[in-house]
């Protein structure tokens, strides 16, 4: 199995070249993408369009492995949630957020995450390892098909998952090149043709790689900022130990110059008592004053091991206004899917932490799953 090759992994050159070891013509890179991406096909024998030489080449040294699907949860609101098996007794999270006008979908870029916010539940499990670009994208692919199945007959071919943000499990930055494979088949035509502005990385602060996807393959950009002065960021965001805000601030407006929106999204949890008073909405002001943005303020996700509350939504208010008033576009994210702990914080796929990081919260769901996961290897 060794010299099986998951389709999946492959971009639109990866997928060229692929056809060319197989002594096969570009242009099948493309029917290949279309019938993997666009129709959603696992058998060969279903491409219709290809030769009969070329659909017995693949099905000899070829695969479409989608991820195995450990749990599929829906919450009241409509927000779904796949715990997916990765191997080795890892499992990662992928959420749909659905809308009237747009479904969103979160996906993954690592197992655990080796940043470990503060506020966060999966950097409390610590890191095992990247994803590889088809299990990114094999997020995307399980869910617009999965999503497919339940929509009326004549929605088939229309796209349900209409925007990507790479906001869940990880630090997306830290496994760059498998994610801007992924990003590149997002934006593909013959894959799931996103626009730039409909697919966003968010960040927690990695200044150089924000200059690399600013060079190859610039999309929206959110940074997770959380906290307007660095002695307080280094409690909540590690990170900034190495990346300070003035280097942060630096980057973002760097990477202005090659984004496809005229801003950058600040992401900012609200901790009561922490980061949420009149003065820490001040600081941001001057801190942000040169750089078009938008404030994303996020109510806290409370999870246990954390020793952190909310804001009260009255507080969260006054901060808002306090930066509207200073011409800052500011919003205040409905928390979804928070029953089903699919709320943005709360995602934590069960990791065989390497690091020996995590507080091993959750001892029944984790056994629970790692039988699970013996059940149905991957």
């Amino acid at each position: 199995m060794s010299d099986i090759t998951n389709l999946l992994d492959l971009d639109a050159h990866g997928l060229t070249e692929y056809c060319a070891g197989l002594g096969e013509k570009a242009f099948h890179a493309k029917q290949l993408q279309r019938w993997i991406h666009q129709a959603g096909a696992v058998d060969f024998d279903a491409m219709t369009d290809l030769s009969k030489t070329l659909r017995e080449k693949l099905k000899a040294r070829a695969t479409i492995q989608s991820p195995c699907i450990l749990r599929d949860y829906t919450a009241a609101d409509g927000t779904r949630k796949w715990l997916i098996d990765i191997g080795s007794g890892d499992a990662i999270e992928t959420v749909f957020i659905p809308e009237k006008t747009r479904g969103t979908l979160c996906i993954s870029s690592q197992a655990g995450c080796a940043v470990n916010c503060r506020f966060c539940s999966t950097g409390k499990q610590g890191f095992n390892r990247n994803l590889s670009a088809g299990e990114i994208i094999g997020q995307l692919w399980m869910a617009e098909f999965a999503l497919r199945k339940t929509q009326r007959p004549d929605t088939q071919t229309t796209r349900i998952v209409t925007n990507v943000v790479m906001m869940g499990m990880g630090e997306p930055l830290l496994n760059f090149d498998a994610v801007v494979r992924a990003l590149r088949l997002m934006l593909d035509d013959n894959a799931y043709g996103l626009s730039r502005r409909r697919v966003t990385v968010s960040t927690s602060g990695v200044a150089p790689m924000m200059d690399r996807l600013a060079q190859q393959l610039p999309v929206s950009l959110a940074v997770s900022l959380h906290a307007p002065e660095d002695a307080l960021r280094d409690t909540l965001v590690p990170l900034n130990k190495k990346y300070p805000l003035r280097a942060l601030m630096r980057a973002c407006q760097r990477y202005l110059k090659a984004a496809p929106r005229d801003f950058i999204t600040f992401e900012y949890c609200m901790l009561a008592g922490i980061n949420d008073q009149e003065r820490h909405a001040r600081q941001l002001v001057t801190l942000v004053q040169e750089i078009p943005c938008k404030f994303n303020l996020i109510p806290f996700n409370p999870f246990p091991e954390s020793g952190l509350a909310s804001s009260s939504p009255e507080q969260i208010r006054g901060f808002a206004q306090i930066l509207r008033a200073h011409g800052i576009v500011t919003t205040i994210r409905k928390t979804r899917g928070d029953e089903i702990d699919a709320a943005c914080g709360q995602l934590a796929g069960i990791v065989n932490d390497r690091t020996r990081l995590a507080t091993r919260s959750r001892p029944a769901r984790t056994q629970a799953v790692r039988q699970t996961i013996e059940i149905h290897p991957q």
